[in-house]
């Protein structure tokens, strides 16, 4: 049952990176967010029950990451990006 649930947080992960390297998907729509920060979290909820603690500092950074892109993405405006800045008007 371990090994099933490693790679579907695997896939979470992999499917939208791929989707992203192949132009189909950008690493700010909510759906690579909740695809990364779901499969990362389960990795990580699998690496500390193996007490697998490299990797779980890695898919604990991964899921924290994801989780704040999703709420960053929820503050900003679509389309605007935090390093944009918006047109003053006179």
């Amino acid at each position: 049952m371990a090994a099933a649930l490693q790679v579907l947080g695997a896939i979470g992960i992999l499917v939208p990176f791929a989707a992203n390297q192949f132009g189909r998907m950008t690493t700010d729509s909510y759906t690579y967010l909740w695809l990364n920060m779901i499969g990362s979290g389960l990795l990580a909820v699998l690496a500390a029950a193996d007490e697998q603690w490299g990797f779980l500092l890695l898919e604990g950074v991964w899921t924290a990451v994801s989780a704040w892109g999703l709420v960053s993405r929820r503050i900003r405006p679509r389309g605007r990006r935090p390093d944009q800045h918006s047109p003053t008007t006179a």
